[in-house]
Order: structure tokens, then sequence, then C-alpha cells
């Protein structure tokens, strides 16, 4: 097991050295998450009020300008890194938890289990998650609770479906079928022998949920349902921009950028571990 974790280790860092554009997302990603964690450091607080520095243009001081409350944009887009990636993370990791456990009990024990499970899927992956989420949220009160539960309750569907496909394949190998008939409880079967064995899906798939998250919170938020004052998020930056774009165009290109950079990014480096993970699926 460790021999197989090593070879994966080495692969992806050749895969890293020979995919530049990979190592640019994984540099970027990193680069992102520490400016974000440490924000505080900014000379500018992120909720400062300044109205005789409103729409300042990026200048020496300012480097990417103020806002309409001359507040200093680089820093409000920093903090506001911080918020859209703890949303993507924390997202992440409720609707990944669902879906693990969703198709992996669909795919171990089958039948009716399966096909409740997996019409229930069907029933909810058929509604445009756009319109789901933001219903939803309407009976929610805004914010960053709100946001992280209303995206990870809802997207999980396309995991569980991965994790089903890996479990139908996995519960038939030997080893699990010599598990079983020694005796060993369910639950250990389950732990030890299906969940490792998903586990590279679902580091892949964790890469593309955080991703979607990032997009979802923005576009909520972008529309007025997501992230609230005082807090900032890049999308609600976006939707702050609306207003300004005429004389303030930089408003919308710094967050609009990280977005685009950072959910880029995941998804590169999904791609990078699928890679790894799938060889044989690589065509390289």
């Amino acid at each position: 097991m460790a021999g197989k974790h090593n070879r994966r280790v080495a692969q992806f860092k050749k895969e890293l050295k020979r995919n530049k554009t990979a190592a640019f997302a994984l540099g970027f990603l990193i680069l992102i998450i520490l400016v974000s964690i440490f924000a505080f450091l900014s000379p500018y607080p992120p909720d400062k009020v300044d109205v005789t520095n409103v729409l300042q243009g990026p200048s020496l001081k300012h480097w990417f300008g103020t806002d309409e409350l001359g507040r200093d944009y680089l820093t409000r887009a920093l903090y506001g890194g911080r918020v859209s990636l703890t949303v993507g993370i924390l997202a992440m990791l409720i609707s990944t938890s669902i879906g693990v456990l969703v198709g992996t009990v669909s795919g171990y024990f089958g039948g009716r289990i399966d096909n409740i499970l997996m019409r229930t899927v069907d029933v909810i992956s058929s509604i445009p998650w756009m319109i789901l989420v933001t219903v939803v949220s309407i009976y929610l009160t805004p914010g960053l609770k709100a946001i992280i539960l209303v995206i990870g309750l809802f997207t999980w569907m396309s995991t569980a479906r991965l994790v089903r496909a890996e479990t139908l394949s996995i519960k038939e190998r030997e080893y699990v079928l010599y598990a079983k008939s020694s005796g060993q409880s369910l639950t250990k079967v389950i732990l030890k022998h299906i969940i490792p064995a998903v586990f590279p899906t679902f580091i892949v798939a964790s890469t593309v949920s955080i991703a979607n998250a990032i997009l979802m919170e923005s576009a909520l938020s972008f529309l007025g349902l997501g992230i609230q004052q005082p807090l900032s998020s890049w999308g609600s930056m976006l939707q702050n921009a609306q207003g300004n774009l005429a004389n303030a165009p930089y408003m919308a290109i710094l967050p609009g950028l990280l977005i685009v950079l950072t959910v880029y990014s995941f998804n590169k480096i999904g791609d990078l571990l699928r890679t790894v993970i799938e060889p044989k699926t690589s065509g390289k």
C-alpha cells in the first residue's frame, strides 16, 4: 500500500514537471490560499470607509484602486478570497460526504435500495441547480452558513454516481468477497475495504466540487442571494461593481479574474490527479 502511494506521489511530481499549466495552477492556488490567510497583514482594514478616496483608480497607494466607499479594493479581494475558498472547501466536504455515503450504500447493497437512491439522484439532478438553490436560499437567512449548506446539500449527485460505479466493481473483488466470507462486519467491510478503494475517485471529484462551489457562490452572491455586507466574496464584489462599470471598470476585472483563475486551477489540478490515479485513461 505504501509502495503504491509512493509511486503515485512520484508520478504526480513527474506530471507536474511535464505539465507547465498544471504547475502554474498549483502555484497559483498555493499563492491565493496564502495571501487569503495572511490578508490581515494588509495596512488597510477591509471595512474602513474613506469618503475622501471614493472610486480612486489603481495607484502606488492602492494597487487596485478603491471601491464606492473608499475601501482598498485589493484588501477586499483578499478577504473575499478567504470567504470564497471557505465556501468552496466546506461545501465540498458536505457534498462529497453525502455523495460518498449515498454512492457506497447504493452500489454495495444494490436492489431496491439502489433503485430508490438512484431515482432520488435522478429527480434532484433533473432540476436546474440555479432554480433549486435559489428557491431554497430564499427561505434561509442569506449569509456564509446558509450558502455553504445550500451548495453542499444540492451538489452531491455526480459524486454519488461516480462512487456507486466504483463500488459496484470493488465489491466483486476477491479481497472484499474474502472479507465478507470470513465474517467481518458490514461496517468493517465498507470502512476498511470499500471506502479506501474509492478514495482516489473521491479526491478527483473533490477538486471539481470546490471549483463548482466557488462558481455557484459567485453566481448567488452576484444575484444578491449569497454573501452579505460587511463580508465580501468575489461574487459579491462583482455585484457591487455593476453600478460603476463605466467609471471604475477595475472593480469587475479583479474579482472576475480571480474567479476564473481559481476555478481553472482547481479543474487543472483535478485533471492532473485523474492522470496520476487513472493513467490508462489519460491517453498521453
